[in-house]
């Protein structure tokens, strides 16, 4: 049974919290926050749980044998430090940390005490995105030529981190997930319309070594709420939509065609091949819960995370290269000016 902590009952924290005392093999021992009515409502809902102001309490609690860090960005680095120095298994919600010389510090120490450092990365444990990562895996969409994500609503404002280090985190790792690949530049452009220096609407373009290239749409002035994916293949394209209820991926036999040989100008003609739609079965399950059950077993048998730290890692190399770019009027920013570390399982 492994005794584990929330620090951080906000926005994300209770949906951690309720998930962690689901699990039959996690004990929910302890909560903290720093807001005394959040805690007195999370004592209301979970009577049997020990709350805390105090985050030394968790750090200095020898039966807590991991800690899930679930508050602003500010504070991921220096709390999940302060966890695993205290030799707990650390979960350090998305962003994983501010620069990434602060993961880099994190991955480090997980290294040197054998523990482990998982980023929430949650939509890579949803079973439509782990369905999209066989799709293209499998060839039926044929060679990918480009990804379109656009995660768009009104809200919420964030004061610390822009709209770019907010909502794209969750479409970065989704396309790093599904591509196997990590970008070697990045394009950013935005602007601030509410609070100056923070930008809400922003434009991000991933560009991989093979040719193909991401577009990142991410707003927090949009009158709806989108989560959409598009995945253009050679072959076919394939269209994920998260609001969607039941049928979140679909796919269309559509492309264009080049013609094989033609001898003139006047014999070449693009032709568009049409065929049908279909949306393959899915079964759904809540990701953060997958995900929740994932720590728990790593920590159990020492495998290795799907959203390890050198994961977090990489993304944050990626929104370093963009608040580059964004600073340098959507300059194209080289994401290997971020070193890599030595891959070593975390």
């Amino acid at each position: 049974m492994c005794n584990i902590a929330v620090v951080g009952c906000g926005y994300w924290g209770p949906n951690l919290i309720r998930n962690l005392n689901s699990l039959s093999d996690c004990n929910l021992k302890s909560v903290c926050d720093t807001d005394a009515g959040r805690l007195a409502h999370m004592k209301g809902l979970y009577p049997g749980v020990e709350t805390t102001s105090d985050f030394d309490d968790l750090v200095r609690d020898r039966q807590i044998d991991a800690i899930a860090v679930a508050t602003p960005v500010r504070f991921h680095h220096e709390m999940a430090k302060r966890s695993l120095l205290a030799g707990k298994h650390t979960f350090v919600e998305k962003p994983m940390a501010r620069s990434s010389k602060e993961c880099e510090e994190l991955i480090a120490l997980a290294d040197e005490r054998k523990l482990v450092l998982m980023v929430g990365h949650t939509f890579i444990y949803s079973s439509p995105v782990r369905e999209i990562r066989e799709i293209v895996s499998s060839g039926e969409l044929g060679e990918l030529q480009y990804v379109s994500a656009r995660r768009l609503n009104l809200g919420l404002l964030q004061k610390d981190i822009n709209v770019a280090w907010d909502l794209a985190p969750h479409d970065i790792s989704i396309i790093l997930y599904v591509l196997g690949k990590v970008p070697v530049s990045v394009n950013c452009q935005g602007k601030s319309h509410v609070a100056r220096g923070v930008e809400d609407v922003t434009n991000m373009t991933l560009n991989f070594a093979n040719g193909a290239f991401g577009i990142i749409q991410s707003s927090w002035l949009d009158p709806n709420k989108v989560r959409e994916t598009v995945f253009i293949g050679k072959k076919k394209m394939l269209v994920y939509n998260d609001v969607e209820p039941t049928e979140k991926i679909r796919i269309y036999d559509k492309r264009v065609e080049i013609p094989p040989h033609y001898d003139s100008f006047g014999e070449f003609q693009y032709s568009y091949h049409y065929g049908g739609v279909y949306s393959p079965y899915v079964k759904l399950v809540e990701p953060l819960r997958v995900e929740c059950q994932h720590f728990i077993d790593c920590i159990r048998t020492g495998a290795k995370s799907e959203s390890s730290g050198r994961d977090g890692l990489e993304v944050v190399r990626i929104l370093e290269a963009a608040s580059a770019s964004l600073k340098n009027g959507g300059a194209q920013v080289a994401t290997n000016q971020y070193p890599k570390i030595a891959s070593k399982a975390v």
